[in-house]
């Protein structure tokens, strides 16, 4: 049977299924951060989320980076961890959310493109139909018709995605079959986590104070929107294809509009529910397990009649021509 990466089918949707953990933990911080977090520190709110789950990984997986990982954590960690976390707040802070999140939407074509520059993962037709049909279905989902649009904010969006997806491929390309991925990712998320600090402090001062719903939202992005989401996403990353991974990655807005709906009692209109159909189509069309059957349906596709024709007038002439040959 076919294989994605080397990895049997009944893995890949395993690996796929513990990949989709990432995006709907992300999409939940969206609930979180607005219901329980401070507003006014968000470089002090991305410290306190990655520091404390970089060091909780560090304390399952003590070990220290060896060799070139000492240089590549710092990078790993400014892309996929310290930049990333300070764009994506600088962009929600300027940007309406519609805004942000279609445009962080078009991360799978992003990715699928660096994969295809960095790992020679060829794009296919189904992952960039399915990456296309998400971003409409997240612009559907999303759209209001009053979102204004600061250049600064798009600017930060598509800083953040092109990071990220720069971060996650190179993380892929330099994984090895004895690389821990615990250990990997706390040495990003402490990398980024550091990096963080002194923007914080020049940027917003004091640590914010921190009451009892607060401690308890930073302890669930920390441990499970961070820690368990970027373990999960990077093991995704060594064992699925760039497409995959970045179609999965959809999720996260859909996440938060249902958690909107099932927790905080927003209404689920008929546009938003379009737009998650659609969403979910793309996503579908991108799993291994659809590219599977349609490469089979491909296969199994009947001859037309003029060419299987062609294909027996063909097979007579040879003989005959052999017969009366020179």
């Amino acid at each position: 049977m076919e294989t994605i990466r080397g990895v049997p089918p009944a893995t890949t949707l395993t690996w796929t299924l513990l990949t989709a953990i990432a995006p709907i933990a992300w999409g939940s911080t969206y609930f979180v951060t607005r219901e329980f977090l401070p507003a006014d520190a968000p470089v002090w709110g991305a410290v306190i989320r990655a520091l404390p789950a970089g060091v909780l990984l560090f304390g399952v997986r003590p070990r220290r980076p060896r060799g070139s990982w000492w240089w590549r954590s710092l990078v790993l960690g400014a892309l996929n961890m310290g930049a990333f976390f300070a764009l994506v707040y600088l962009a929600a802070q300027l940007l309406p959310t519609s805004v942000a999140s279609t445009i962080m939407a078009t991360s799978p074509i992003v990715l699928m493109l660096f994969a295809w520059g960095l790992l020679a993962q060829r794009p296919t037709l189904l992952p960039l139909i399915g990456a296309a049909l998400g971003i409409l279905g997240v612009a559907i989902m999303l759209a209001t018709g009053t979102a204004s649009v600061n250049p600064l904010g798009v600017a930060a969006s598509v800083g953040a995605l092109t990071m990220s997806s720069l971060g996650y491929v190179l993380s892929t390309r330099w994984s090895t079959p004895d690389l821990d991925v615990l250990a990997t990712t706390a040495w990003q998320l402490i990398a980024g986590g550091i990096m963080l600090v002194p923007v914080a402090l020049l940027v917003e001062g004091a640590p914010p104070a921190i009451d009892g719903p607060a401690l308890a939202g930073f302890a669930y992005i920390s441990i499970v929107g961070t820690a368990l989401a970027f373990v999960v996403w990077f093991g995704g990353l060594r064992r699925l294809d760039a497409a995959t991974v970045g179609l999965i990655g959809l999720l996260n807005p859909v996440t938060g509009v249902l958690l909107g709906t099932a927790i905080a009692g927003e209404l689920l209109t008929l546009q938003q529910g379009l737009g998650l159909g659609i969403v979910a189509a793309g996503i579908l069309l991108g799993q291994p397990v659809v590219r599977r059957w349609a490469a089979r349906r491909s296969l199994q596709a009947p001859v037309p009649e003029a060419l299987e024709g062609a294909a027996l007038r063909h097979s007579k002439a040879v003989p005959e021509a052999l017969e009366g040959g020179p």
